[in-house]
């Protein structure tokens, strides 16, 4: 035995399996009892760098001065140039540029797809202009089992009170979905729509981040939207281009042959599933 740590595991070894006393074992293996009690220094510093590690996450804009001392507030004994090094070796330095990220929504259920109607509904923004230049806002909500579009809300600017204000309209009439999905854009994610659709016994499920096709249905109906009519007619005012919305709505839901559907139109297929559901019963 040479080093350190195996003169202290000999010792303990002695003591374990032998049953000698702290003194006789030291005394064997050539240690004194103060080195066989003090921490292994790996062990410590081990210990030392994962907290660091821990620190720099959760306040990623402290320097070493500030983790330093919030290290001493811990008991780590640690002088303050021993931790620059250590943050400058394990590459934790305060990144010169922050990434701002946004508040996410808190998703309350996992829905891998709709089984029946009014289970999901999932709705999201898109935007374009009138012929002056100014913008336009367009809401849209899908009922993502029958492709239905429930409704295309229209105005010069939609925030989350106009949200509350759609749900609450079509709930009214057709009654709460079991679950609402949606991306995590501000106007979606705002504390008292969250709260709002809670308290309706809704479950929600918002999307990851970046990840557009977790939400298909929607992505897949605004593109047909854009498509089929905000691409098709220049509007000269609000009030055209709600007009226009609404009729392309009903030609979309009742008119039009949708490939997921077996070629039927939505309205179709929802009355078929409807009237069967009624012989079955």
């Amino acid at each position: 035995m040479v080093s350190l740590a195996e003169r202290r595991r000999g010792a303990e070894h002695l003591e374990a399996q032998h049953g000698v006393s702290e003194r006789r074992a030291c005394q064997v293996v050539g240690i004194a009892r103060s080195s066989k009690r003090r921490p292994s220094g790996r062990i410590e510093e081990a210990r030392l760098v994962k907290r660091l590690h821990e620190l720099s996450r959760k306040y990623p804009r402290f320097g070493y001065r500030k983790i330093h001392t919030k290290l001493r507030e811990e008991g780590f004994k640690i002088g303050r140039e021993r931790l620059r090094l250590l943050r400058k070796r394990e590459g934790l330095r305060v990144p010169q540029k922050q990434r701002k990220r946004r508040r996410t929504g808190t998703s309350t259920t996992e829905v891998d797809r709709a089984l029946h109607p009014n289970h999901v509904w999932s709705y999201d923004f898109v935007a374009d202009q009138t012929s002056d230049g100014r913008r336009l806002r367009f809401l849209t909500v899908i009922d993502e089992f029958t492709r239905e579009c429930l409704r295309i809300e229209t105005s010069r600017f939609l925030n989350s009170h106009d949200v509350v204000r759609v749900l609450g309209q079509l709930i009214e009439c057709r009654g709460a979905p079991g679950v609402i999905k949606s991306d995590n854009g501000p106007e979606l994610t705002a504390k008292h729509v969250q709260e709002w659709i809670g308290k309706r016994g809704i479950a929600t499920k918002y999307i990851d981040p970046g990840s557009p096709w977790q939400n298909g249905h929607n992505e897949s109906f605004n593109a047909v939207f854009r498509d089929g009519c905000l691409d098709r007619w220049a509007f000269m005012s609000v009030r055209e281009a709600r007009l226009i919305a609404e009729s392309w709505q009903q030609e979309y839901n009742e008119e039009r042959p949708h490939g997921a559907l077996s070629m039927k139109s939505p309205a179709a297929y929802a009355a078929e599933f409807m009237e069967a559901e009624r012989n079955a019963a």
